[in-house]
């Protein structure tokens, strides 16, 4: 399955979740369609763990069998297999471009990585789903950092995770430590997704 190119707005508001994190989307509270409110039926326990692992997936922009592949990574590791998923996504070279606030979104973190204008500890990387390990430094080649759209994204930054640090001389992040699950989207029941997928 291709990644969603589709409408955004009415994505979001089937989901229930903003997905730009602005909230714009969610101005009309009901999935969309012509029949409009009061219409949705109630939800099976799939459908529910269906809706929360669309909604995660959707988040991050990912495909369904990059998504798949990294949960099962996750599963591997030691510790809670839905908190390690949600810290192996969060750990994205794409995730953390965006998160520092290089890009207003993270289809447009992704587009700056792929086009090859971040570095991770001096290097370019040009895949957007390179996991950065903690201590890692992530910055912009030296020809991209007058990029319009970085300045205007760094203009709108109005938060840095605490598991993240920036040098707003050097434009430079880094990956401090791995975040805690309070830092992470509380609308996301990653346990839903857990179950979805040991079916």
């Amino acid at each position: 399955m291709s990644r969603y190119t589709g409408p955004k707005f009415k994505l979001s508001r089937r989901l229930g979740i903003s997905l730009s994190g602005t909230g714009k989307e969610l101005k009309r509270p009901f999935p969309p369609g012509q029949h409009g409110p009061g219409q949705r039926k109630k939800m099976s326990g799939y459908g529910i763990q269906l809706q929360e692992k669309q909604k995660l997936r959707h988040m991050y922009g990912m495909n369904e069998k990059q998504f798949r592949n990294l949960f099962n990574r996750a599963a591997k590791l030691q510790g809670i297999a839905g908190e390690n998923f949600m810290f192996l996504l969060e750990s994205r070279l794409d995730n953390l471009v965006y998160r520092l606030g290089l890009s207003n979104s993270r289809a447009g973190a992704r587009q700056l990585v792929s086009h090859g204008h971040v570095t991770v500890n001096g290097k370019k990387v040009d895949i957007a789903s390179y996991t950065v390990s903690t201590g890692d430094v992530i910055g912009l080649r030296e020809k991209s950092r007058n990029l319009t759209a970085v300045k205007e994204a760094l203009a709108n930054r109005n938060y840095l995770p605490g598991y993240l640090e920036f040098n707003d001389a050097a434009l430079e992040g880094k990956f401090v430590r791995l975040p805690e699950r309070s830092e992470l989207a509380q609308e996301i029941d990653e346990k839903q997704i857990v179950e979805f997928y040991s079916r």
